[in-house]
């Protein structure tokens, strides 16, 4: 029987979260459950959901908790979650947190580890407004790893890179802003818990994945190569 991983990866706009939980979820073979994937899926089904999301999202602003927890309800019934998920961009507030335990607990399951990757935000802010984004699949690059005349690469697709129109640092620090008001709250909640783990997100991708793997591996899971 495989083994159920709950994990959840805190850490400001641009800290690295989206690139870190992909790669721990296909090593860890779990979904990688990003908010912003669910805010573009409903958004593109027309639901009432995405639509809602957007408004906030293109203000810089988090969107308000219930809309956030329905989406997350629901993408915990598809099949890739039955061995477990990384979270990406949720739980962003306390109470969202505690609907969080509350899914967890109705399913029978608890959090693994909470993981924070910390940067400073003159860093957050420089990795945000360099950043590129691919008009296709929506995956994002930072200018440095993916210069933008390249487009994106992936492995099934092509489409043309550009910048977002909030990708300014005006924008990025009122979202950074937004954060620190909100969401580091939620490192004295799982804290608490004792379940929250410090990751350096200043260093290296590399650097700041092997942290992870240490932090994971702690709690009795082992993370494959």
């Amino acid at each position: 029987m495989a083994i159920w991983h709950g994990i959840i990866l805190l850490g400001g706009p641009g800290s690295g979260k989206g690139t870190q939980a992909a790669q721990l979820a296909a090593q860890l073979k779990v979904a990688h459950i990003s908010t912003g994937d669910l805010f573009r899926e409903n958004l593109k089904a027309e639901t009432p959901l995405g639509k809602l999301a957007k408004h906030y999202m293109d203000k810089g602003e988090l969107v308000p908790d219930q809309v956030t927890v329905d989406m997350v309800r629901e993408r915990f019934k598809r099949p890739d979650c039955a061995n477990g998920f990384i979270l990406d961009g949720f739980p962003r507030t306390v109470a969202q947190a505690d609907a969080l335990n509350a899914l967890l607990s109705e399913m029978g399951k608890r959090l693994t580890v909470v993981l924070n990757l910390r940067a400073g935000e003159q860093t957050l802010v420089s990795r945000l407004s360099s950043r590129w984004t691919c008009k296709v699949c929506g995956a994002v690059f930072p200018a440095f790893s993916k210069p933008p005349r390249l487009g994106c690469k992936q492995a099934v697709c092509d489409g043309e890179l550009y910048q977002r129109a909030d990708d300014n640092p005006e924008t990025q620090r009122r979202r950074i802003q937004v954060y620190n008001q909100q969401t580091a709250p939620l490192e004295a909640y799982y804290a608490q818990r004792h379940l929250l783990a410090e990751i350096d997100g200043e260093q290296a991708i590399e650097t700041v994945r092997q942290a992870i793997v240490q932090s994971v591996e702690k709690t009795g899971m082992v993370v494959s190569a």
